[in-house]
């Protein structure tokens, strides 16, 4: 199958009923979430939500594409955090340009690759800051952030008793509210 240029996958995912993220290339269809994946954003929302207001930030949940470099690759984050005015690539507006803060809840199928190749992908955003990962397996938050030098530092939040620190957005979040009531998908060992 021929590689699809940036335009065309825009043009395709635009009209699709399936989302797919587009990298070098090529498509990649999404696959369902489980409910601890779907309700943990869904939680940090509602738990960011309105303190972000306040200080110029909005916490935007996964419907809305953020693109890694001018040629893509286009993904779909859990939940994203803009401050300020968002910067959209066209009159569509369905493309984000300038997240703040990315959030991924792992998964089996795409721990390793949100990771590795996602994290490297999102780390040529100039405007991203913070990246945090989202355990469904255990009440852990990574949270990821660039330091001044550009490197990345991370520090990690563990335990029900945790409150996890967002710097970028000034914000935290406790892991008792963000896990409360969900079932944890126990870790496999291979």
């Amino acid at each position: 199958m021929p590689r699809l240029t940036p335009e065309q996958y825009l043009e395709i995912e635009r009209e699709a009923e399936i989302k797919s993220e587009y990298i070098n290339g090529e498509m990649f269809a999404m696959s369902a979430d489980s409910l601890p994946h779907a309700l943990l954003p869904s939680r940090l929302i509602r738990e960011l939500g309105d303190g972000l207001e306040s200080r110029g930030c909005t916490i935007i949940g996964s419907d809305l594409r953020v693109r890694a470099a001018a040629k893509g690759p286009y993904f779909y984050p859990d939940a994203i955090i803009v401050c300020g005015q968002p910067e959209l690539a066209d009159d569509h507006k369905d493309v984000l340009l300038n997240p703040v803060v990315i959030f991924e809840v792992l998964s089996k199928s795409s721990e390793a690759f949100d990771r590795g190749q996602k994290f490297a992908h999102y780390r040529a955003i100039a405007s991203l800051r913070d990246y945090v990962l989202i355990s469904q397996t255990e009440p852990r938050v990574e949270v990821f952030s660039r330091m001044p030098d550009g490197k990345w530092s991370l520090t990690e939040f563990v335990g029900l008793d945790a409150t996890c620190l967002i710097p970028a957005a000034h914000a935290e979040v406790k892991l008792s509210r963000l896990y409360r009531d969900i079932t944890l998908e126990p870790a496999t060992t291979s």
